[in-house]
């Protein structure tokens, strides 16, 4: 197997959801791993101020401006803290949020969850799949309608860690 057969796998294996392929052939092995992508979110206020700073005579390196960063807002929802965790779609499909239109959601704001309770349905070609959490923590946010369409990786919930 030559170099560029091997770039060719890892770009499609990074356009996929395949997270590993091992291939072996006549005394050569390869592994190619997805990255994983980080669970939690960030959420950062943004900055305010610009502070020019002066650069070194000596240096031709261009300087680094530092910036002050705002207070947050105060607001009447919950605070928004930055250790939230958002819960993604993990396909496209029409999100619900509860069991049939008869029945009460899965989870609401305030709700405590646990890795394996179920948070919501996504249909996808007449499928109704279970998403189930990964994480254990407070539901803080619902961030999809019920009964609409959503893409992959679309944030669906933000979860405050316990």
């Amino acid at each position: 197997m030559d170099f560029k057969q091997i770039q060719e796998l890892i770009k499609l294996v990074n356009k996929s959801n395949i997270g590993e392929l091992t291939i072996e052939e006549k005394g050569f092995h390869i592994t190619i791993k997805q990255k994983e992508e980080p669970v939690q979110q960030i959420i950062s206020a943004a900055p305010t101020q610009y502070q020019p700073m002066v650069s070194h005579p000596v240096s031709s390196a261009p300087a680094i401006q530092p910036l002050a960063v705002a207070e947050k807002p105060k607001v009447e929802e919950p605070s928004v803290a930055n250790n939230l965790i958002t819960i993604k779609s993990p396909m496209i499909g029409t999100f619900y949020r509860s069991p049939s239109p008869d029945k009460p959601s899965f989870i609401n704001i305030g709700d405590e969850i646990e890795p394996g309770k179920v948070v919501c349905i996504i249909e996808a070609m007449k499928l109704f799949n279970e998403i189930e959490s990964e994480v254990k923590g407070k539901i803080v946010k619902v961030l999809a309608e019920d009964a609409s369409p959503v893409e992959y990786d679309q944030p669906l919930f933000l979860v405050e860690p316990v």
